[in-house]
This record gives C-alpha cells, structure tokens and sequence, in this order.
C-alpha cells in the first residue's frame, strides 16, 4: 500500500476515535475510499467525498471535503456515513 494512502488512513482512523466513532473494519472499502479522496485532491485541489457531487462552487464544495459536514449525523441516524469510511463503534 502506498505510504501517501497509509498516512491519509492513520489520520482518519484518529480522527475517528477522537470523535467517538471508528473506521470501516473492511479495510479494502477504507483503502478504495482514501483513494478516490487523493485522486479527487489530485484532480479537483481537495478531498472531496467520492460519493459527493463536485459543484465546482469553492464555497459550496467546502461542505464535501472529507470530513464532509455531513458525517456527524449520519453515523449518528444510519450508523455509518455515506460513502462508509466511518462508522459507529
């Protein structure tokens, strides 16, 4: 695995248990999702949600970088966030 992917990873596996929730356990869904993340920051200049929809609009996009504003409650109502790299403990 790349170390750019491992990084990314360990940041958000912190992040997560500092927010009181956790990865996926499938690492391969982690890994593919931190994927599209850096090709979306390669492509677009941000991490931007891979299942959010670009709208181009720098202000608006802001609410889709990951973690997008979204995932808080989601993880809360559904028990995972949309595009399932976090999910309740």
């Amino acid at each position: 695995m790349d170390e750019k992917i491992q990084k990314l990873i360990k940041e958000y596996k912190v992040y997560a248990e500092e927010n009181g929730f956790k990865l996926n356990p499938n690492e391969k869904i982690v890994e593919n999702i931190v994927k599209m993340l850096l090709k979306n920051e390669e492509n677009f200049g941000a991490r931007y949600c891979p299942c959010r929809r670009i709208t181009q609009d720098k202000e608006k996009d802001k609410e889709i970088i990951c973690p997008c504003i979204f995932h808080l409650n989601e993880i809360k109502n559904q028990g995972q966030c949309h595009c399932l790299l976090f999910v309740k403990k």
